[in-house]
């Protein structure tokens, strides 16, 4: 929990004020402000700051709604929790649609409310921590356009930092869509290089026949349909950087006259005599372990060693998962359509459920991802429903379901959901409070659903 976390409550009657102050007493470090009078909310959250909002939803004065999208409008903080007296909760659903954290129903119990706080001072604490590594992520930084909060990327920008200054080669390994280019593009941004050309070739889209007249240019002439002279990849970088990616699916034959310009700074145009000074700063990149290359007769142990006088490695999402969000977000806000609602917010389940996803196509694979949303999603935050199936954890089919959907019969949402409470009800050894925090409702819930269902407590337990 945050360290001397605030909460204030919006409670007029002493008596609740009390039962309150009674139920938070074992919340060490929490400070615990009431407001009485409706009309003073605003005042009362700009002086006082509270990480969690106590909102009854019976207050008079302005409409609690508005307030609530006032606060979610303006910041991520405080938090919101409702409460209500209606047993449907339709109004608590509509209060959670315009931002606000949880509900609970009145009569209020003790262990529904500490749960409910608990878990809105963990949002805000995980939300706190997101804004203040968004702040180490600024504008000023030596490479604004890569976002990390990650110790092991944090690491790669201290050596490209390094690396920029020099003009050596530069070989850059990573898994597909760890963004190699963008660092290719950093190292030349910020070196001396920089107001000179940066040109990219993707050495695996080309076939073996073309790579020595992409690279090094032909002479009217050299083959049929060369009908003027063409200059290649190294001329039109001169005096600049040429990125070479996917260097590792590179011919034998090509990678012979590639060693020879790196180690003689100078090109032969095809079907041409007279040699081509260049001055080309050179950027390789891969997705391939080329020792295990080298040892197969892929690719030219020499060339390896003059490519990789510094060697770069890029780690996966999955091994920096604390930029997940971030640069989801980012991607968001910058394919997002003038008409489309500005996502601002993901719920715990969805945040977990990215965190936890393996990511095989690292960054690209988070850039399809928030395309697809924005196709998807109709409101301001992003819940674990709007991320696609893949995201969901697999499930191992237990030996004693026995009401759940099998592979022969598909069971009612009632069927299902009466399952799920017996089930939970006999692994907590029918303890109703720990029951209801994992099934995610109050315990007057779960007594309503057990005797909807007909589920009853062992007599000795009743």
């Amino acid at each position: 929990m945050i360290t001397n976390a605030k909460l204030l409550i919006v409670e007029d009657d002493l008596q609740m004020q009390r039962v309150y102050q009674y139920f938070l007493s074992e919340i060490n470090g929490l400070q615990v402000a009431f407001e009485t009078k409706a009309d003073a909310i605003l005042t009362s959250v700009e002086s006082f700051k509270p990480d969690v909002l106590i909102l009854d939803l019976s207050l008079g004065g302005q409409s609690v709604h508005s307030l609530i999208q006032t606060f979610t409008h303006q910041s991520k903080i405080p938090q919101i929790i409702v409460l209500t007296a209606d047993e449907s909760v339709a109004v608590a659903v509509h209060a959670m649609r315009s931002g606000a954290f949880n509900y609970l129903v009145k009569p209020i119990e003790k262990e529904a409310f500490l749960v409910a706080v608990d878990h809105a001072l963990e949002y805000v604490e995980s939300i706190k921590e997101l804004m203040h590594l968004r702040q180490r992520s600024s504008p000023e930084k030596q490479f604004p356009n890569i976002i990390t909060h990650s110790p092991a990327m944090q690491n790669v920008l201290r050596l490209v930092g390094d690396l920029a200054k020099t003009d050596f080669s530069v070989l850059i390994q990573g898994e597909n869509g760890t963004g190699k280019e963008l660092i290719a593009r950093a190292l030349h941004q910020n070196s001396r290089r920089a107001s000179r050309p940066f040109v990219a070739i993707n050495c695996a889209a080309l076939p073996d026949s073309l790579v020595e007249s992409e690279l090094f240019g032909y002479e009217k002439g050299a083959f049929t349909g060369a009908g003027q002279r063409h200059l290649g990849k190294f001329e039109q970088a001169n005096g600049g950087t040429i990125f070479l990616d996917e260097i590792g699916d590179m011919g034998i034959l090509a990678q012979s006259r590639l060693l020879r310009v790196l180690q003689e700074s100078e090109i032969y145009r095809l079907g041409g005599n007279e040699s081509i000074k260049v001055d080309v700063r050179v950027i390789a990149a891969t997705n391939k372990n080329l020792k295990e290359a080298i040892q197969s007769g892929q690719f030219r142990e020499d060339l390896y060693y003059r490519l990789s006088v510094f060697p770069v490695t890029i780690p996966p999402l999955r091994e920096r998962r604390e930029d997940i969000i971030d640069l989801l977000q980012y991607f968001l806000e910058n394919y997002r359509r003038e008409d489309q609602p500005v996502i601002h917010d993901f719920s715990h389940s969805a945040i977990e459920l990215l965190k936890g996803y393996n990511w095989p196509g690292n960054i690209r694979e988070l850039q399809n991802i928030s395309r697809r949303l924005l196709l998807t999603i109709e409101n301001e935050v992003v819940k674990a429903d709007d991320l696609p199936m893949e995201f969901r954890p697999k499930t191992e089919p237990t030996k004693h379901r026995t009401s759940l959907i099998t592979d022969d019969r598909l069971a009612p949402l009632t069927e299902i959901e009466r399952d799920a409470i017996m089930r939970t009800l006999n692994y907590t050894h029918h303890q109703i409070v720990a029951a209801a925090k994992i099934l995610g409702i109050g315990r007057s819930t779960l007594y309503r659903k057990m005797a909807t269902y007909g589920i009853h407590l062992p007599d000795s337990e009743a």
